[in-house]
């Protein structure tokens, strides 16, 4: 047996590492299992939001710091453009406050570069890692879990009183100990390609979501990235992707060449990479996100939100509060399922809330013409855009969006 240890975490992604680095400020050892070598490249939006940088103020503040600073990498964020089936375009920003906070409200950064950033933080006294380790198989045992591991194509066991699943949307622990199975319903599948040279980025480097008509409530963005270059891609809800006349891949293409008003935005542009493809897997429900010795972080809990698609920062603040939850785990000495039931108590009551109204949101965008006039009237209506400002940090004013009484009030013009 490789090793035989209270806490194990598989996957060093956004939400493994977070996880690692709460545990290092409990000052809990462990052991983390990464297939991949770092650097390696993570298909995504690459969008790192408020929320993202909100849990690295919890854990390290100057680490915001290092991100700025590398402008090379990373670049300041701050607002989101949301561009209705009607061509019409709605600005909104992060914060509604005209004068610039020291840091920027969001950041946006490949993967590959925010990973290994994350990675390179590991506090190398408490938390082991293993990369280049996959693992393969997963089994309950009396007092933990076992784990199947194949490195260089030799297979071992480990043991682990406790398993924080961090191991993505084709989680092994998700689907061999929670029995989870994803419907078509309840995830986008997603491309993505990097270009350089795309035309009329916002100045103020906001993110792009343009809900064309042809596959809501999906949606094609591009968000700008240092070297004038942009992460451009398409999500739609695989359930919807059948309806498709096109591949993912060729909807993708179709809308950069042919789109009437995309299209001319890409006319200088180069593809830098293969378009490349993921699945998403939506917080749709209220999943199970923990069991006897297993807890179930980020894209493994399918905790990704149903109307923008932000995984990063759900990922990361899983895993703070999946650390909180296994630090007393430790200290009680009990990993059991009825115990660690309190993590997702604790991942539903900071999310559900936010994610509810998504699924709502969800919905809503399938209404062409509901979304055409919401977005008409909000451009005509300074007031209503101050409201619609305030969305990203206030969900009083978003829940607004799912009361047939704002859309009643707005078609009055009261």
């Amino acid at each position: 047996m490789l090793f035989e240890t209270d806490v194990v975490i598989v996957g060093a992604g956004p939400a493994g590492t977070t996880t690692s680095h709460f545990l290092s400020k409990y000052n809990i050892p462990h052991i983390i299992i990464e297939k991949a070598e770092f650097p390696r490249d993570k298909i995504c939006g690459d969008g790192l939001s408020g929320k993202v940088v909100g849990v690295l103020q919890d854990l390290h503040p100057e680490w915001i710091d290092e991100l700025q600073a590398d402008t090379a990498h990373f670049l300041d964020s701050w607002g989101v453009r949301f561009v209705a089936p009607n061509g019409k375009a709605l600005d909104l920003p992060f914060r509604i406050d005209q004068e610039k906070p020291k840091r920027a409200p969001g950041f946006i950064g490949k993967r590959i570069h925010f990973d290994a950033f994350l990675f390179s933080k590991l506090h190398r006294g408490l938390a082991t890692a293993f990369t280049g380790m996959t693992l393969v198989d997963v089994k309950p045992a009396a007092d933990g879990v076992i784990l199947r591991l194949e490195k260089n194509g030799e297979q071992i066991d480990a043991k682990a009183r406790v398993l924080i699943a961090a191991d993505g949307d084709h989680s092994i622990v998700a689907r061999k100990l929670a029995g989870q199975r994803l419907q078509p319903s309840e995830y986008y599948a997603g491309v993505r390609a990097y270009f350089s040279n795309v035309d009329d980025l916002h100045p103020q480097n906001f993110i792009e979501l343009h809900f064309l008509k042809e596959f809501l409530p999906g949606y094609f963005w591009i968000f700008p990235l240092p070297n004038r270059q942009a992460n451009v891609g398409v999500g739609i809800l695989a359930s919807d992707l059948k309806k498709q006349r096109l591949g993912i891949k060729e909807i993708l293409m179709q809308t950069v060449k042919h789109h009437p008003e995309i299209s001319r935005r890409f006319k200088h542009a180069r593809m830098e990479n293969p378009i490349k493809g993921w699945r998403l897997p939506l917080a749709t429900r209220k999943r199970p996100l923990s069991g006897d010795h297993f807890l179930l972080t980020g894209d493994a809990g399918a905790l990704i939100d149903p109307f923008t698609g932000e995984g990063i920062g759900n990922a990361m603040l899983s895993g703070q509060i999946a650390a909180g939850i296994v630090q007393k785990a430790v200290k009680a000495r009990d990993f059991s399922a009825g115990f660690l039931r309190q993590y997702d108590e604790a991942v539903y009551a900071a999310m559900w809330d936010e994610l509810k109204l998504s699924q709502t949101l969800q919905k809503l965008v399938r209404k062409r013409w509901l979304f055409n006039f919401v977005i008409n009237r909000i451009l005509g209506n300074a007031q209503l855009k101050e409201t619609f400002s305030t969305m990203f940090h206030n969900l009083d004013n978003r829940a607004k969006l799912s009361s047939p009484w704002f859309y009643l009030r707005m078609l009055l013009n009261i």
